[in-house]
């Protein structure tokens, strides 16, 4: 199947056009947009990779920029940014780094940019093959932690809020859930009851992360009846061993 690239840039340029061209040449199917919110919430369910070709426009987006950043968080999407430092440096403080496959400074490196979306593109596609996670959790350097764990092994999405988890699991089912018990705004309890409620995703495996190991905290969550927990004190290898352990036991 030929992957597709959303490319984001402001009307008909001539390096947009040399991109366009490039990655089409490539193999790459190339869907161009401007950066106008409609049109990313369009297409957005097309594509997996966003190629952005940034300008002194950006200024005047912050709705798209902060869109483009809830899908990338929550839908699994990767971006490649491309522009002067500036630009780029404005908008990688919006963007998590974790979703930010590559900055390319002016001029572009078309070769470059290929090699990274070829990239993108493997790793898609051995994914296709993989069990597939979803990391729910409001401590950002925990979550980059956690993936970076499980991505060797598994299709993993992050994202920092019980919300957001609900967002994406309107659009996907994971083959587990990994959940922060202790959230702000909307708990790991909450977020279960919630998940449970849904029929299409209510017999989705949760998981507790818990940063808790007394006794009785951990009868609090074993109380809720999740398929199980993992202390956040636990090591890589252990971390993994348990993930390991309970898909093999639910083959």
């Amino acid at each position: 199947m030929t992957m597709k690239v959303l490319l984001v840039t402001q009307g008909f340029s001539f390096m947009g056009n040399s991109i366009q061209k490039t990655l089409e040449k490539a193999g790459y199917e190339t869907i161009r947009i401007d950066p106008v919110l409609d049109e990313l919430i369009e297409k957005k369910k097309e594509v997996n990779i966003i190629a952005f070709y940034l300008g002194k426009f950006i200024e005047e987006i912050p709705e798209f920029l902060e869109y483009l950043k809830s899908i990338c968080v929550a839908e699994d999407k990767v971006v490649i940014l491309m522009g002067n430092a500036d630009e780029l440096k404005a908008v990688q403080e919006i963007i998590p780094e974790n979703v930010i496959a590559g900055a390319l400074e002016r001029p572009i490196d078309l070769k470059q940019l290929t090699q990274i979306v070829d990239k993108i593109s493997r790793s898609a596609n051995v994914h296709v093959f993989q069990k597939s996670i979803l990391l729910v959790d409001d401590d950002t350097t925990f979550l980059k932690m956690m993936k970076s764990w499980l991505d060797k092994y598994y299709r993993v999405t992050i994202v920092t809020s019980g919300m957001q988890a609900l967002m994406y699991l309107a659009d996907n089912k994971p083959d587990l859930i990994l959940l922060d018990y202790e959230m702000p705004v909307t708990s790991g309890p909450q977020v279960l009851e919630m998940i449970r409620s849904e029929t299409k995703v209510g017999k989705v495996p949760v998981m507790f992360l818990t940063g808790k190991s007394d006794r009785e905290s951990i009868m609090k969550v074993l109380a809720l009846k999740p398929a199980g927990y993992l202390l956040k004190s636990l090591d890589r290898k252990q971390i993994l061993a348990t993930v390991s352990q309970f898909f093999a036991k639910n083959e």
